[in-house]
């Protein structure tokens, strides 16, 4: 579980500025009383999701699957190959038959499109290791 006392550093990946914002919104500003607030980095393009993760410093990220030219799960399967230990990933899916495909990405969590705050904060939830209400 993250410290208690710092803000969690959530990386939200898409091209499309409304998704990104979409995801911010469902998150909020704090997840659960036990945690602590939310500070966000939007990103935009593939090279500096890879340049933010390398860097370090975020607690969790959730890539858009539709994003392009990079969609978020080829992004995911990169970062879970070069990255040791990789922060868990979220990856929004066009469809929730997508499922197999975040599989294919080691995502941690899928979440469909369109963002749905209840089901996208109780897989980010989860994998901050605070139960779901």
């Amino acid at each position: 579980m993250p410290d208690s006392t710092a803000s969690l550093r959530i990386l939200v990946y898409s091209d499309d500025a409304a998704t990104r914002t979409r995801v911010m919104t469902a998150l909020g500003q704090q997840l659960h009383p036990d945690l602590p607030k939310l500070s966000y980095v939007e990103v935009a393009t593939e090279p500096v999701v890879i340049r933010q993760m390398d860097a370090g410093g975020i607690d969790l990220a959730v890539l858009d699957g539709e994003a392009t030219p990079a969609g978020g799960m080829g992004v995911c399967r990169q970062l879970k190959d070069e990255i040791t230990p990789c922060p868990p990933i979220v990856v929004l899916t066009g469809r929730t038959d997508d499922v197999w495909l975040a599989k294919w990405s080691h995502a941690d969590a899928a979440v469909a499109h369109p963002v749905d705050p209840v089901a996208l904060g109780r897989a980010v939830l989860g994998l901050l290791r605070i139960p779901a209400p």
